[in-house]
């Protein structure tokens, strides 16, 4: 297995802010590397570095001789006038370029030079790069080839960036945020196409679904230091807090020895001229290491809540559309009091639209929404505030409120609250310009909550956030006492805060679905297996005679067995879930030992595996 990559020494900063130092780590053939760390660490600044877009202050870069690369920028850009094909072949691939040179060739019909592209493209065999970059972009969803770049939308922009890498096929792919604006169905996709290629990766993505299932190594950016765990993200997990626990229980015995040493050195003072100068020195350091506090610092999301009535809000035949695309067709629902409802979808299914549409922003064609006289909205939308890059964090966050109040009724400064979220005294006086991207989500999130909300919708919240912050977020929206509707794409973030769904499905089609993500992705693809096979012919022998009809079951009518098994998981489910959840708090807690962690990790997978089988069962049950 032939190395493609060694990193060694590397250090970046920016002004007096040290982003990472002295950085080490290599990249094999056939490795797939997660990089994982808080915002504002330098992963994207890592990437680049790597990628040549820009210098380290000290260390080495090397690659492996001839090794091709091909790299996802976070934000990608291309020049103005090229069409979205010669976007995907704008690059410095000989093969890529002759494709390029064909495709103007054919735009300006001329003859001549069509036939001599055509041979160029045999000798480097380049018709599978073209076939490979139309497959790529219709399974992203960009269908007009012909569109010029610079009418894009920054997701459309993305995903053709996207394909663009792609289609190389390098032997080393580097991603920066790659599901960033794509929907579930193209994530998966994405995660089955990676697999089922030789090329390694290099990829920053907080999809922990995606780092689970494509990753065979993670690599995680702490104070400055790189740690390397040898698996997937659910591996990372576990000895992640192995590492942690034997960082405490150092700490906790340089403490103990701290506490001897300084005994003995205040012995009375007309001793201290003949203790040995070695203890002396020695306990300097054991000082110097003993004032270390690992702190596992994460946001702290506890602003009050208003009070919310019984009454949250009614929508009846609704209708929404845009020209001949239907966004709502007739669409009729009432929202519960502490309902935590998730919506998914396609893009441009119009999920941004209805939740616009709910909150007065877009009219609506006809139809009514009714809001409850004490709901109080916090809107996250999927744009983010626009802050004046030229003003302070602070400054940002006073303009707002002075003080804030806390769920405990405790009233807080602004600069305290930026704390609680991450932004040390320093960073409040830095300039909002100089935020990554994750950061400016990160304040965009603290200015929605100092309003005190009790009903938050959330449009795409999980974009640029890192997983500590996602973690955060989503255990704050569990114990939330208000209600939520959150549209997002992130598989696992759906999973753990949506107790039901409202899945758009394209013209004007809504159906509202009693589970979460995962249960809907199972129940859909059973639903399509029995469609196949509904289509698919058997074939009966001549001879046979004709089987007897089945009697048809009256729809609604449950035998007796089956009604006593539906209210007997209607009453098993909740308590498995609650089991489930106590389960997950405890693993989360950080006061477990190995055994106990390993014993409660397995039992929670067994949980999954069970309430999923049950409550698939209740649903067939609940359909018949």
């Amino acid at each position: 297995m032939s190395l493609h990559l060694q990193v060694s020494g590397l250090t970046k900063s920016f002004g007096e802010r040290t982003l990472f130092e002295s950085l080490s780590f290599s990249l094999s053939e056939g490795e797939r590397l997660g990089l994982i760390a808080a915002n504002g660490s330098g992963k994207t600044t890592l990437l680049n570095l790597i990628a040549g877009r820009t210098e380290a202050d000290s260390g080495e870069i090397v690659f492996r001789r001839d090794l091709t690369v091909g790299y996802l920028e976070q934000d990608p850009r291309f020049p103005a006038g090229l069409t979205v094909l010669e976007a995907c072949f704008h690059g410095q691939d000989e093969a890529v370029r002759t494709i390029a040179r064909y495709e103007q060739a054919l735009a300006s019909g001329d003859a001549a030079a069509i036939e001599r592209e055509m041979a160029g493209m045999e000798a480097l065999g380049a018709w599978a790069f073209e076939q490979r970059a139309k497959e790529i972009l219709t399974r992203l969803r960009i269908t007009d080839l012909d569109q010029a770049v610079e009418t894009l939308s920054g997701g459309q922009l993305k995903r053709v960036a996207l394909a663009a890498a792609l289609i190389v096929e390098p032997d080393l792919l580097i991603l920066d945020e790659p599901t960033n604006h794509l929907d579930m169905e193209m994530t998966e996709w994405l995660e089955e196409y990676l697999a089922g290629r030789r090329m390694s990766l290099l990829m920053v993505t907080h999809d922990r679904y995606f780092l689970d299932r494509v990753c065979n190594q993670i690599i995680e950016i702490d104070d400055r230091q790189l740690y390397s765990y040898r698996g997937n993200y659910s591996y990372y997990l576990e000895k992640r807090q192995e590492r942690l626990a034997a960082a405490d229980a150092a700490t906790d015995r340089i403490r103990n020895l701290y506490r001897r040493e300084l005994e003995w050195i205040r012995r009375t003072p007309s001793a201290r001229s003949g203790k040995a100068k070695y203890r002396v020195d020695a306990f300097q350091e054991i000082r110097e290491k003993a004032r270390v506090r690992r702190s596992e610092e994460s946001v702290q999301l506890d602003v009050r809540q208003t009070y919310i009535g019984k009454k949250i809000f009614e929508v009846s035949h609704l209708c929404k559309r845009f020209d001949r695309r239907v966004i709502l067709d007739d669409f009729s629902y009432l929202f519960a009091r502490y309902e935590k409802l998730g919506i998914v979808g396609d893009n441009g299914t119009g999920k941004s639209t209805f939740l616009r549409i709910l909150l007065g922003l877009e009219p609506a064609d006809s139809g009514t929404v009714d809001i409850g006289p004490t709901v109080r909205f916090g809107y996250y939308s999927q744009q983010g505030m626009t802050f004046d890059p030229d003003t302070r964090v602070i400054d940002t966050v006073t303009a707002i409120a002075e003080h804030v109040t806390l769920g405990d009724g405790r009233q807080i400064s602004a600069s305290q609250l930026l704390t609680r979220f991450l932004f040390s005294p320093q960073a409040q006086y830095d300039y909002v310009a100089r935020l990554s991207g994750g950061e400016r989500r990160r304040l965009y999130l603290c200015t929605i909550l100092m309003s005190n909300p009790n009903f938050l919708v959330l449009d795409e919240p999980t974009n640029d956030l890192d997983i500590r912050t996602l973690n955060v977020l989503e255990e704050y929206l569990a114990s939330f006492s208000g209600c939520l509707i959150v549209v997002s794409h992130d598989r696992y973030f759906m999973d753990k805060v949506a107790d039901h769904l409202l899945v758009f499905e394209g013209e004007g089609r809504i159906k509202d679905f009693p589970g979460n993500y995962t249960d809907y992705r199972t129940w859909r693809k059973e639903q399509e297996a029995l469609t196949a096979a509904v289509r698919t012919p058997v074939p009966v022998k001549s001879t046979a005679a004709a089987p007897e009809k089945p009697k048809e079951r009256v729809k609604g009518k449950l035998s007796f067995n089956e009604k006593r098994e539906f209210e007997q998981l209607e009453a098993e489910i909740p308590q498995l879930e609650a089991e489930k959840a106590e389960l997950e708090a405890s693993l989360s807690s950080g006061t477990l030992s190995t055994e106990e962690l390993i014993a409660r990790s397995e039992r929670v997978g067994a949980l999954i595996e069970e309430i999923d089988a049950k409550s698939m069962r209740w649903l067939e049950l609940s359909e018949l």
